[in-house]
């Protein structure tokens, strides 16, 4: 496999993301700096194999322009359709939250995407738990609750 021009510019998104990061993390407190640092280390470490792998497949196979293949298979109406979803999304969190959400937007995707429903609701499950554990037990992350559910409470 070749290497592609167009993933240089992947690379160096990547690592001005982890110094953005990095740079906001330290103004943290020492002990609330662990899990950023963790993060931004991985990110950084994933990307630097990356521009590895592609050091390699340049020496081994040569350099492409990859930029006809970029949005060779692109439809327009599945991206612009996700992006209104993206958009709909924040709206709905704003009222009803991260939870609830979340769930209607994953379902909705997943459902236009034609992905299976057992897989679809595998997915939707798993994404919800790992959030849940992640940020509302281990880091104690409080979630948008919403306009609506605080109005019920």
């Amino acid at each position: 496999m070749k290497m592609k021009k167009t993933d240089i510019g992947v690379i160096v998104f990547m690592y001005l993301v982890c110094a953005y990061f990095y740079t906001q993390t330290i103004k943290f407190q020492a002990d609330s700096q662990t899990y950023p640092m963790f993060t931004i280390a991985l990110l950084f470490g994933l990307t630097t194999l990356y521009l590895l792998q592609m050091i390699v497949a340049a020496k081994k196979h040569g350099v492409e322009s990859g930029v006809d293949t970029v949005f060779k298979d692109l439809q327009p109406k599945q991206l612009l359709v996700c992006l209104l979803g993206a958009i709909v999304y924040v709206v709905l969190m704003y009222f009803f939250g991260f939870y609830i959400s979340t769930v209607i937007f994953m379902a909705a995707v997943l459902l236009y995407l034609r992905v299976p429903l057992l897989h679809s609701a595998i997915a939707i499950v798993a994404i919800l738990a790992l959030v849940y554990f992640a940020f509302g037990k281990f880091l104690g992350v409080r979630l948008p609750v919403g306009t609506v559910i605080k109005m019920l409470r």
